[in-house]
């Protein structure tokens, strides 16, 4: 049986020893593999995901960061800009995006943990026989079309809810609508970055797959390569 990069990457630190044979160069890629939006929702990577569902969680993840953004703009919002004559000052404008990037991020983060399939299906694939493999593939089948259910209901109510929303304040603000969306450029461009700093879990986790004895850094790098 040949592992994925999830696989290798949730392996407790006596499997990790066994079969994790990567090096630091190979691990850091498949974190960015996971971590980067554009790469992770469109480029073909080997994982056992739904390319829907994450096609649907990159544009969920953008309005989520949308909605953060423009909840920023406020009376007091609107009347600075208007001081300012209307001209967009990225300064004036930054710890609201940075706020806005990691509250979005990791809202996102948690939609992936509860609604990716990858999890689900190595249920199965982690059985010691075929025989319990099929016993309960029927279950995580079920499980796995309740989270897709769940998943676009919520997305739906959401996505409406927001565009009515959205639609209501350009409709009195009309000048503001360009600023709210830069904002969320930014913003979502901080997530592509962001996603190239893995430093630290590839440097505990290949120093402790080297060395044989640190399990406890192996956990925390498994920590921190979910953040």
């Amino acid at each position: 049986m040949t592992y994925n990069d999830y696989e290798l990457n949730t392996f407790d630190y006596k499997n990790a020893l066994l079969y994790d044979e990567r090096t630091y160069c190979q691990y850091y890629w498949s974190l960015i593999k996971v971590k980067n939006p554009i790469i992770f929702s469109f480029c073909p990577i080997k994982d056992y995901n739904s390319i829907i569902i994450k096609s649907c969680i990159f544009s969920l993840s953008f309005s989520i960061y949308y909605i953060y953004n423009f909840s920023f703009f406020t009376e007091e919002i609107i009347h600075d800009i208007y001081d300012m004559g209307g001209e967009y000052d990225i300064i004036y404008f930054m710890p609201k995006i940075a706020i806005s990037f990691v509250c979005g991020y990791y809202v996102t983060v948690i939609i992936k943990l509860i609604f990716l399939s990858e999890r689900n299906i190595i249920q199965v694939r982690r059985q010691l026989t075929h025989s319990k493999a099929i016993s309960i593939s029927e279950n995580v089948k079920r499980n796995l079309i309740i989270k897709y259910v769940i998943f676009f209901i919520l997305g739906i109510i959401f996505l409406f809810f927001f565009w009515m929303l959205l639609s209501s304040f350009g409709a009195v603000y009309q000048n503001t609508q360009m600023f709210i969306f830069k904002n969320t450029l930014i913003s979502f461009s901080m997530s592509l970055i962001y996603s190239c700093f893995n430093l630290l879990p590839c440097i505990f986790r290949i120093y402790s797959l080297r060395t044989k004895n640190n399990e406890y850094l192996y956990k925390i790098s498994k920590f921190l390569q979910i953040l």
